[in-house]
């Protein structure tokens, strides 16, 4: 029997998105590589060095997929650990070597301040409660630990984004179409990509849910940011 096909609504119900990820998983890395032109190698190096993992270090890595984002972190020496709640994903990044967790981002199996540094990948934007789970990721990281968010977000040049949303909301699905195991996931993506927080915002909403000295930077014009921040020491 082949992958189910479904989508996610807005709402991000988490049965539906985790059984919408269950349906993309198979070609889920092949299908990133093709949309992002290969950029997404780049942001998942660029994370790592943000993170700036280190030997001896526990990192968490939340909505991890199949551990692609989570073998990259691993290269430092840090003790790396995959987390999603997609069993589907779950069981393509059984292969890579680094420790799975099935497990929600809103109910984290993690003791309070029990983590050197957190991370999240193009994850946030899909769960049912960001600011739940904001305060979640503060919970279990050590006050000063690190965190770094790495999400969709607001091209800064105004022509290329209009450019971009015309992808977004084109091109994106139809391409998907063509190499994904899932097309419909990637009208999903397009739409809840268009509604999230540009930049600015979202560093607001970071910093009101236990998270200091925050910094973002953009990448490839804007379409990708990687907001930095310190777990409040108070």
């Amino acid at each position: 029997m082949g992958a189910r096909r479904t989508r996610a609504s807005l709402d991000k119900q988490p049965a539906d998105v985790a059984a919408m990820f269950d349906g993309v998983a198979r070609r889920y890395d092949f299908t990133n590589t093709v949309l992002s032109g290969g950029q997404d190698r780049r942001w998942r190096r660029i994370t790592r060095e943000a993170l700036d993992p280190r030997p001896g270090h526990r990192v968490l890595d939340v909505a991890a997929g199949t551990a692609v984002s989570t073998v990259e972190l691993a290269r430092s020496g840090a003790d790396c650990i995959a987390c999603d709640f997609s069993l589907g994903m779950l069981h393509e990044g059984r292969r890579r070597g680094v420790p799975l967790v099935a497990a929600d981002a809103l109910r984290l199996p993690f003791a309070d301040a029990s983590l050197d540094a957190v991370t999240i990948s193009f994850g946030l934007r899909n769960v049912a409660d960001p600011d739940v789970a904001l305060t979640e990721l503060a919970r279990v990281t050590k006050p000063g630990g690190r965190l770094v968010v790495c999400e969709f977000s607001r091209p800064t040049w105004s022509p290329f984004r209009t450019v971009y949303v015309e992808y977004l909301m084109r091109a994106l699905p139809t391409m998907a179409r063509a190499v994904s195991s899932n097309p419909e996931a990637y009208v999903y993506l397009a739409e809840s990509i268009r509604a999230w927080p540009d930049q600015p915002a979202l560093a607001t909403r970071i910093a009101a849910h236990g998270w200091e000295r925050l910094q973002w930077r953009n990448l490839t014009g804007g379409i990708v940011a990687l907001h930095r921040a310190r777990r409040s020491r108070t």
